[in-house]
């Protein structure tokens, strides 16, 4: 698998990072297939090949995190959002009181639609008793034929 990721270059404490291709398993300082850019941390310099890149993303290459908000930046591929990790304890308890609180949401209205459709089954249920009496007090009404009606 093709990986578009940082080669680091320069001196000690004073990295620069070519963005390459490079198969994934290669060295992080390996040869690279290919050379696509260059990010300096420092003064936050970045040029990027657009050509290259958008070629090698459609060969289907992954970029490593780092690699991909680099491209954001540049445009070359939609921002997405990544849910993020809270925090401290008392972000913890605040992510866990509003996921009870979600839940507890979604659970009441479970139950009243569960209700709804027991309410609704039962005036069905309703309705239909209410046509079969009608039928038999209609059917009582009739008078029953005679063998003598029948055999005129």
């Amino acid at each position: 698998m093709i990986k578009l990721r940082l080669k680091r270059f320069g001196k000690k404490r004073e990295a620069s990072f070519r963005l390459v291709a490079t198969n994934s398993t290669s060295r992080r300082d390996g040869r690279p297939l290919e050379e696509l850019g260059f990010y300096n941390p420092r003064t936050k310099e970045t040029r990027l090949d657009t050509e290259a890149i958008r070629v090698r993303l459609g060969q289907g290459a992954q970029p490593t995190d780092t690699v991909r908000s680099l491209l954001e930046k540049g445009g070359l591929i939609e921002k997405t959002i990544r849910p993020g990790e809270t925090v401290g304890k008392a972000n913890q308890a605040a992510a866990r009181e509003a996921a009870a609180k979600q839940a507890e949401k979604e659970a009441a209205e479970a139950k009243a639609a569960a209700a709804e459709a027991a309410a609704k089954e039962a005036a069905e249920a309703a309705a239909k008793a209410a046509e079969a009496a009608e039928a038999a007090a209609a059917a009582a009404a009739e008078p029953e034929p005679t063998a003598a009606s029948a055999a005129a």
